[in-house]
Protein backbone atom coordinates (compact mmCIF):
# COMPACT_ATOMS: atom_id res chain seq x y z
CA UNK A 1 0.00 0.00 0.00
CA UNK A 2 1.43 3.41 -0.90
CA UNK A 3 1.52 6.45 1.33
CA UNK A 4 -1.41 8.17 -0.43
CA UNK A 5 -3.67 5.14 0.12
CA UNK A 6 -2.70 5.00 3.78
CA UNK A 7 -3.67 8.65 4.21
CA UNK A 8 -6.98 8.10 2.39
CA UNK A 9 -7.76 5.13 4.63
CA UNK A 10 -6.88 7.12 7.76
CA UNK A 11 -9.10 9.99 6.64
CA UNK A 12 -12.05 7.63 6.07
CA UNK A 13 -11.63 5.97 9.46
CA UNK A 14 -11.06 9.14 11.46
CA UNK A 15 -13.52 11.35 9.65
CA UNK A 16 -10.88 14.06 9.92
CA UNK A 17 -9.82 16.56 7.37
CA UNK A 18 -7.37 15.37 4.76
CA UNK A 19 -3.73 15.53 5.74
CA UNK A 20 -1.15 17.09 3.42
CA UNK A 21 -0.19 14.71 0.63
CA UNK A 22 3.57 15.32 0.65
CA UNK A 23 5.51 13.15 3.11
CA UNK A 24 7.76 16.05 4.18
CA UNK A 25 4.76 18.24 4.99
CA UNK A 26 3.09 15.41 6.88
CA UNK A 27 6.08 14.38 8.91
CA UNK A 28 7.66 17.75 9.60
CA UNK A 29 4.91 20.26 8.96
CA UNK A 30 7.34 21.91 6.58
CA UNK A 31 6.72 25.47 5.51
CA UNK A 32 7.95 27.00 2.29
CA UNK A 33 10.96 28.38 4.18
CA UNK A 34 11.90 24.89 5.35
CA UNK A 35 11.79 23.66 1.78
CA UNK A 36 14.32 26.22 0.59
CA UNK A 37 17.63 24.44 0.45
CA UNK A 38 20.33 25.84 2.70
CA UNK A 39 23.79 26.05 1.21
CA UNK A 40 25.97 23.27 2.58
CA UNK A 41 28.78 24.71 4.75
CA UNK A 42 31.51 23.12 2.61
CA UNK A 43 29.94 24.51 -0.58
CA UNK A 44 29.64 27.95 1.02
CA UNK A 45 33.28 27.87 2.07
CA UNK A 46 34.48 26.91 -1.44
CA UNK A 47 32.31 29.63 -2.99
CA UNK A 48 33.51 32.30 -0.57
CA UNK A 49 37.17 31.40 -0.98
CA UNK A 50 36.84 32.04 -4.75
CA UNK A 51 34.65 35.13 -4.36
CA UNK A 52 35.90 38.70 -4.57
CA UNK A 53 35.33 40.71 -1.37
CA UNK A 54 31.95 42.41 -0.90
CA UNK A 55 33.46 45.24 1.12
CA UNK A 56 36.88 46.83 1.63
CA UNK A 57 38.40 49.03 4.30
CA UNK A 58 41.77 50.79 4.06
CA UNK A 59 43.41 51.38 7.43
CA UNK A 60 46.51 53.24 6.15
CA UNK A 61 47.27 56.28 8.28
CA UNK A 62 45.19 55.19 11.27
CA UNK A 63 46.51 54.60 14.77
CA UNK A 64 45.99 51.24 16.45
CA UNK A 65 42.96 52.51 18.39
CA UNK A 66 41.44 54.23 15.36
CA UNK A 67 41.91 51.07 13.30
CA UNK A 68 40.26 48.92 15.98
CA UNK A 69 37.23 51.22 16.13
CA UNK A 70 37.02 51.37 12.32
CA UNK A 71 37.12 47.56 12.11
CA UNK A 72 34.40 47.23 14.73
CA UNK A 73 32.12 49.57 12.77
CA UNK A 74 33.08 47.90 9.46
CA UNK A 75 32.24 44.36 10.64
CA UNK A 76 28.94 45.38 12.25
CA UNK A 77 27.93 47.24 9.10
CA UNK A 78 28.93 44.22 6.98
CA UNK A 79 26.76 41.94 9.14
CA UNK A 80 23.80 44.31 8.88
CA UNK A 81 24.19 44.55 5.10
CA UNK A 82 24.58 40.78 4.64
CA UNK A 83 28.14 40.95 3.28
CA UNK A 84 29.96 37.63 3.19
CA UNK A 85 33.61 38.42 2.51
CA UNK A 86 35.64 41.46 3.48
CA UNK A 87 39.04 42.85 2.54
CA UNK A 88 41.10 44.76 5.08
CA UNK A 89 44.01 46.77 3.69
CA UNK A 90 46.54 47.36 6.47
CA UNK A 91 49.87 47.64 4.67
CA UNK A 92 52.96 45.50 5.07
CA UNK A 93 54.62 47.53 7.80
CA UNK A 94 57.70 48.18 5.67
CA UNK A 95 58.39 51.39 7.56
CA UNK A 96 58.99 49.65 10.90
CA UNK A 97 61.72 47.33 12.12
CA UNK A 98 59.21 44.75 13.35
CA UNK A 99 55.85 43.60 12.03
CA UNK A 100 53.58 46.57 11.32
CA UNK A 101 51.29 47.89 14.03
CA UNK A 102 48.23 47.68 11.79
CA UNK A 103 49.04 44.11 10.72
CA UNK A 104 49.15 43.05 14.38
CA UNK A 105 46.00 45.03 15.17
CA UNK A 106 44.06 43.39 12.34
CA UNK A 107 45.19 39.89 13.38
CA UNK A 108 44.27 40.62 17.00
CA UNK A 109 40.87 42.02 16.01
CA UNK A 110 40.04 39.02 13.81
CA UNK A 111 40.93 36.60 16.62
CA UNK A 112 38.55 38.38 19.02
CA UNK A 113 35.70 39.41 16.73
CA UNK A 114 32.71 37.01 16.91
CA UNK A 115 31.73 37.98 13.34
CA UNK A 116 35.13 37.11 11.83
CA UNK A 117 35.49 33.65 10.39
CA UNK A 118 38.26 32.19 8.29
CA UNK A 119 40.86 34.66 7.06
CA UNK A 120 44.08 34.84 5.12
CA UNK A 121 46.40 37.08 3.17
CA UNK A 122 45.21 38.22 -0.19
CA UNK A 123 46.70 37.36 -3.55
CA UNK A 124 49.54 39.56 -4.76
CA UNK A 125 47.12 41.41 -7.06
CA UNK A 126 45.01 42.40 -4.02
CA UNK A 127 47.89 43.47 -1.79
CA UNK A 128 49.54 40.20 -0.72
CA UNK A 129 50.64 40.34 2.89
CA UNK A 130 49.54 43.98 3.05
CA UNK A 131 45.88 42.98 3.10
CA UNK A 132 43.75 40.32 4.72
CA UNK A 133 40.46 38.79 3.55
CA UNK A 134 37.92 37.62 6.12
CA UNK A 135 34.78 35.53 5.75
CA UNK A 136 31.92 36.95 7.81
CA UNK A 137 30.37 34.27 10.00
CA UNK A 138 26.70 33.53 9.55
CA UNK A 139 24.62 34.63 12.46
CA UNK A 140 21.97 32.24 13.71
CA UNK A 141 18.42 33.37 14.38
CA UNK A 142 18.17 35.81 17.24
CA UNK A 143 16.42 34.49 20.35
CA UNK A 144 12.77 35.44 20.65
Amino acid sequence: MDFGKILDQWNKQSGGEPLPRGPAEYIRGASDKDKESEEHPASRKRRLLRKSPDGTIDLHGLTRDEAWDALDIFFNDAKNRGLEKLLIIHGKGNHTLEQGVLTKTVRNFIERCPLAGESGHSSASRGGTGSTWVIVKRQGPSPA
